[in-house]
């Protein structure tokens, strides 16, 4: 009977969450809550034992980090000092946001590249007076494209790091970075020449009026600025080799949070940027936590590892395939976070029926989840930020037509990726 109201309460919360008719956040609270009332497991037992409070406590600090970073200005100066050298020219500008936005989002998290980047791209491409979809599905797919690459790049990779001790931050680059510099520079040309018609377009902005944006005007030149850009820098190196130095990922961004909080509290800052911080996200970690919890506590977890099993026989090639199709193809249409947190759960379920989950298992995992986002507006959480930020902006992204491009991007990078795994693994 317990397991029936787990698999029906997450379901029932899966649907609302695909809806999006109420606050995510929400949703997987009542849920967790749900649980509890039913008595699978305590208040104590859901937030002790299911609840993954490292992923919660980086993803909280990263925040920090960026939120009082961005109030500096010197994400948007770098963005506008590099659109400024690209000139009046369609088709070099579709590259630059392409580049800009993989690379941000493979250093940063790709939710907060295209909150920063995509605001400053539509008001070129309104100045240009250039059609915006195709670099805003060029914004969307690079993104997570870029987020692949690396372990912060992406709330997957996030989860996957942590739940997996060997696998540190240099090993997601050395790993995935090859197979997703080929995937990106391939779908970029794919896309470009899908969109050269609308590329050809002449603009309306001659390179003297690019020549007058100053990048420098936006940077607020206080000692907060020098301190920020140093910390963010120190941060993304100790993660770098976070391996050698023996130090927790999370111990790091929240040190590095903590060190900059202290500093800019003489700029009255510590408010604001708490103010600013994505706590819809953060719970909804946490809601989510506790309901793939009363999947595992119910013995749900345990039986779909003996279907997994089953299926593959645990042999690592077969498993492996299976992962990548199965995490791309459900992740465009449902969001990839849930998928990935039962399917960490399944492989580390594994151990108990004398099977190991081997590296090419984890890394099909994040390739597939993190590629497969790129089907739908719906796929991921940055796809979602993107049209939203559109929309405010006067400008749609039509789901079908988006869908129609994401599809056959996912399509193309899955195919890739398999053939990355049987080269380099197999």
């Amino acid at each position: 009977m317990e397991a029936v109201i787990a698999i029906t309460v997450f379901i029932i919360c899966y649907m609302f969450l695909l809806l999006e008719k109420i606050n995510r956040a929400l949703v997987a609270l009542c849920g967790g809550a749900l649980l509890i009332l039913f008595g699978i497991f305590t208040v104590d037992e859901a937030l002790t034992q299911y609840v993954d409070w490292s992923t919660i406590v980086l993803l909280f600090s990263m925040m920090v980090l960026i939120t009082i970073t961005q109030r500096t200005g010197v994400f948007e100066f770098l963005a506008l000092w590099m659109i400024k050298r690209v000139g009046a020219k369609p088709k070099a500008l579709f590259v630059w946001i392409a580049v800009l936005t993989a690379v941000g989002s493979a250093l940063l998290d790709n939710v907060t590249t295209v909150l920063l980047f995509v605001p400053i791209s539509l008001h070129m491409i309104r100045e240009l007076a250039l059609p915006a979809f195709p670099y805003l599905v060029m914004v969307v797919i690079a993104s997570n494209i870029g987020g692949t690459a690396t372990m912060i790049g992406d709330p997957p990779n996030i989860m996957i790091g942590q739940a997996v001790d060997h696998l540190t931050f240099m090993s997601f680059i050395n790993h995935l970075a090859p197979v997703v510099i080929v995937i990106f520079v391939v779908i970029t040309a794919f896309l470009y020449g899908l969109f050269r018609r609308s590329l050809n377009q002449s603009t309306q902005m001659s390179n003297r009026s690019i020549a007058t944006i100053e990048p420098i005007s936006v940077l607020k030149k206080t000692p907060l600025l020098y301190q920020s850009v140093t910390i963010l820098i120190l941060t993304i190196v100790a993660f770098m080799f976070h391996g050698v130095l023996h130090v927790e990922l999370t111990t790091i961004a929240l040190v590095s949070a903590l060190l900059l909080l202290l500093l800019s509290e003489k700029d009255d800052m510590c408010d604001v940027v708490f103010s600013k911080i994505e706590w819809t996200t953060l719970f909804f970690f946490i809601g989510l936590f506790v309901l793939v919890g009363g999947l595992e506590q119910t013995g749900i977890i345990d039986h779909l590892a003996v279907m997994f099993i089953g299926l593959t026989e645990g042999e690592s090639f077969a498993s492996s395939f299976a992962i990548l199709w199965s995490a791309g193809l459900l992740s465009g249409f449902l969001d990839n976070i849930p998928y990935v947190a039962s399917m960490i759960q399944v492989l580390l379920e594994l151990d108990e029926f004398g099977i190991q989950a081997t590296d090419p298992m984890w890394w099909s995992l994040a390739l597939g989840a993190c590629l497969g986002g790129n089907s739908t507006l719906l796929g991921a959480s940055a796809n979602v930020v993107v049209a939203g930020i559109a929309s405010t902006n006067g400008v749609k992204i039509p789901f079908i037509r988006y869908m129609l491009y994401g599809f056959t991007v996912v399509l193309i990078s899955l195919v890739i990726a398999s053939g990355y795994l049987i080269i380099r693994y197999f």
